[in-house]
């Protein structure tokens, strides 16, 4: 019990934190938005793909882009904590330690799913039309909450190692760049031959692939369970990397 009071407490600083910055406002929610509204109305009468089928392609990539651009702000203050000696005052208070990510983490996946939605929903009003029923929604948030949540153990440890707050930060570049190569915005069958072999193994293609089965036929695909595999594993990995290097900290 002790362990959940102290994360909800500190969930709700950083809550405060993050809804008061304009500047995370803005690139994580904002952004987005306009980025999908520049791919459909600029770009996309450059494709051979129709304008309203494009909305829906692009969509899950944009979701994905919402998440990937916010967790660049929790490795942002995180990082902050530590340079700022954030983390030796709590360690010297009598509060669960493992309070201390876990409420960055928490943060985290309640900020960037609300800003999905958000950005979900403004897709919606510009002409998307999801077909999913009411299993396939489930399982179309199930993955994005997943997905959200093994991006944020991502940005922990980020946050954990980085020597200063910019390079904490530019670690969400490189997962924006492997939006952009990937199925997200193209085809990867219009990719050159080195990168759609990238393209097509790396782990958010299959998320991708999967949230667009879902919202625009309205399919849960039999091979989603890559998808899962990947964000569950992600968890896995550097949920233990981050408590490795958060231990050593701590000693």
């Amino acid at each position: 019990m002790n362990v959940f009071s102290d994360t909800m407490v500190l969930t709700g600083r950083m809550m405060k934190h993050m809804t008061r910055s304009v500047d995370t406002i803005m690139t994580v929610v904002l952004m987005p938005i306009m980025l999908m509204l520049a791919f459909i109305y600029i770009f996309g009468g450059a494709m051979t793909i129709p304008q309203e089928t494009y909305k829906g392609f692009i969509v899950p990539a944009i979701l994905l882009f919402t998440v990937a651009s916010g967790v660049g702000y929790t490795a942002f203050r995180l990082n902050t904590d530590v340079q700022n000696g954030i983390f030796e005052r709590f360690h010297s208070m009598p509060i669960a330690k493992s309070a201390i990510l876990n409420s960055h983490v928490v943060t985290s996946v309640m900020f960037n799913f609300i800003s999905a939605m958000i950005v979900l929903v403004s897709s919606i009003l510009i002409g998307f039309r999801p077909k999913a029923d009411v299993l396939g929604w489930l399982a179309a948030l199930l993955l994005l909450l997943v997905a959200t949540y093994a991006l944020s153990w991502i940005a922990v440890l980020f946050g954990l190692i980085a020597k200063n707050n910019e390079t904490a930060i530019a670690f969400s570049y490189l997962l924006i760049g492997l939006l952009f190569i990937s199925s997200g915005f193209v085809p990867t069958e219009t990719l050159p031959k080195v990168l759609r072999g990238f393209a097509d193994y790396q782990p958010m293609t299959p998320i991708i692939n999967t949230l667009r089965s879902i919202l625009t036929e309205g399919v849960i695909p039999s091979d989603s369970w890559i998808a899962f595999v990947w964000s569950i594993g992600a968890i896995v990995i550097f949920q233990v990397l981050s408590i490795y290097v958060y231990r050593k900290k701590l000693r």
